[in-house]
């Protein structure tokens, strides 16, 4: 076999990694890859893209905040996308069991290697490590490949918001997506009943 079908035979290296703090070249990649994903519709608060340095205290903000963690997907050794998870509030105690999943994407390069999936599901191995019982996040009605992978794991759309977003002056409607982690508590409420 010649070099370059060697080259092509190899698969690409595929990772998530629960981010602490940034190794060197990692913000950097961050940020590429989230103004690939905003430039695309990636569902970001952002409409437009910001200037870099704001990206940037942006994800070092969400590194040091003690009520976020941060989960990245590499491919090939570069970051190629994320999902936070948000901690509820410590003066929440009736909903101190809930995590809210937030910036859950994958960059467009980096599409269809299975890393919003593997994202998706560290996400939920830590927060039942953490006993956490429930997993909610939102999404706009225009992000169908991000509502379907959430429907083919398991969440369960419960309720749209008519005025979710304004995008080039158009209203969105957006969907709010839940999923009960806890084998227990499924059990309890019934949930794979209804």
């Amino acid at each position: 076999m010649n070099r370059q079908a060697q080259l092509e035979a190899l698969e690409p290296i595929t990772c998530i990694e629960h981010v602490k703090e940034f190794r060197s070249g990692d913000l950097n990649d961050l940020c590429d890859a989230t103004d690939a994903a905003i430039s695309t519709g990636g569902g970001f608060g952002w409409l437009d893209l910001p200037e870099r340095d704001s990206l940037e205290r942006y994800w070092q903000g969400v590194v040091t905040m003690p009520l976020r963690e941060l989960f990245v997907a590499r491919l090939d050794h570069v970051i190629c996308g994320a999902c936070q998870l948000i901690w509820p509030c410590v003066r929440n105690e009736a909903q101190n069991f809930h995590m809210k999943i937030t910036t859950h994407f994958v960059t467009p390069w980096a599409r269809n290697h299975g890393l919003a999936r593997a994202l998706l599901e560290h996400a939920e191995k830590f927060s039942r490590a953490k006993n956490f019982g429930v997993m909610n996040l939102d999404v706009r009605e225009t992000q169908t490949e991000a509502m379907r992978l959430y429907e083919m794991m398991g969440y369960r759309r419960l309720g749209t918001h008519p005025a979710y977003a304004r995008i080039d002056e158009k209203i969105l409607k957006g969907h709010y997506y839940s999923k009960i982690i806890d084998p227990a508590l499924a059990k309890a409420i019934e949930w794979n009943k209804e």
